[in-house]
């Protein structure tokens, strides 16, 4: 009820930029420029948690962003949306710099490129041992090897159709942040994200695949290590996720990065439910990760 009411206010009230306060509509244009910044990094926190993907960031969590961002996950600025999704999709874009598996005409076809969309350097092939042998006579010509040398072991079965669609998986809110906000603010970022993406011919998707399996503790307080245990295992996939992840690779995706815990732990889940994880991408990363651009 929340999120309905925050969306007809959005659109018939005045309103200041969640960035910097100044009157003239949601997101100023300047705001709307650091938004944009300079070009998603890659970025590493430190310490670095077991089973993190390779991350990119499109802006760091500063000044305009932050405010932004805030805005629109504690305020209810549902219109930031569309703003925080094209940061993300840049984000994406840089996970998958070959213009991602089916890519458009816009886009680069990285199928059977053998380029890694977020692979790290020298980490093996992703492709379980065995997985090419059972393949049948022609089978070649109707499916590719998704990700190419580089991949993390164990990242999935490694084969996806050709063409397939990128999955964009956002790490689930608790059931009780989304009622409390009104909505659950990375799957809609994510949703603006996967739009911009396909606007530019590369198919996108955000399937509901991952949910809370236990409850967990509020993060802000919590050091590295505490967030590590906090959600060890807490995140699972819906009944016949398996079956939607298998449509294609998978970029996990959040606002905002600071230890890394909680898109390894949906890394984690994503990969034991069947899916090919091969990369991570937010809107956001505090400056005190380490850039690896």
């Amino acid at each position: 009820m929340r999120g309905w009411w925050q969306e007809i206010s959005d659109l018939v009230l005045p309103a200041d930029c969640a960035g910097c306060g100044r009157p003239g509509g949601t997101l100023c244009g300047r705001c709307r420029g650091a938004l944009r910044g300079s070009g998603a990094r890659r970025v590493e926190p430190s310490p670095m948690p077991p089973g993190l993907p390779v991350v990119h960031a499109a802006v760091d969590y500063v000044d305009e962003a932050r405010a932004v961002l805030l805005a629109h996950k504690e305020r209810g600025a549902l219109r930031l949306a569309r703003p925080l999704g094209e940061a993300l999709a840049r984000a994406v874009r840089a996970a998958c710099p070959g213009g991602g598996p089916g890519a458009g005409p816009r886009g680069r076809a990285a199928v059977g490129s053998g380029a890694v969309c977020g692979a790290r350097p020298g980490t093996g092939s992703g492709m379980r041992p065995g997985a090419g042998s059972g393949m049948g006579p022609g089978a070649g010509a109707s499916m590719r090897q998704e990700a190419g040398p580089g991949t993390r072991p164990g990242a999935g079965p490694g084969l996806r159709p050709r063409g397939a669609p990128l999955l964009l998986v956002p790490v689930p809110s608790a059931r009780r942040m989304v009622g409390a906000r009104g909505h659950d603010p990375a799957r809609r970022i994510a949703l603006a994200a996967a739009s911009t993406l396909r606007a530019e011919g590369r198919p996108a998707r955000v399937p509901a695949v991952l949910c809370q399996r236990r409850r967990v503790t509020d993060q802000s307080g919590l050091d590295a290590r505490q967030r590590r245990a906090n959600v060890a295992g807490a995140l699972g996939a819906v009944p016949g996720g398996g079956r939607l992840l298998a449509a294609g690779p998978v970029v996990v995706v959040d606002d905002l990065m600071t230890t890394g815990a909680s898109l390894a732990e949906a890394a984690r889940a994503v990969t034991a439910a069947g899916g090919l994880v091969i990369g991570a991408a937010v809107v956001a990363a505090p400056l005190t990760a380490t850039n690896r651009n």
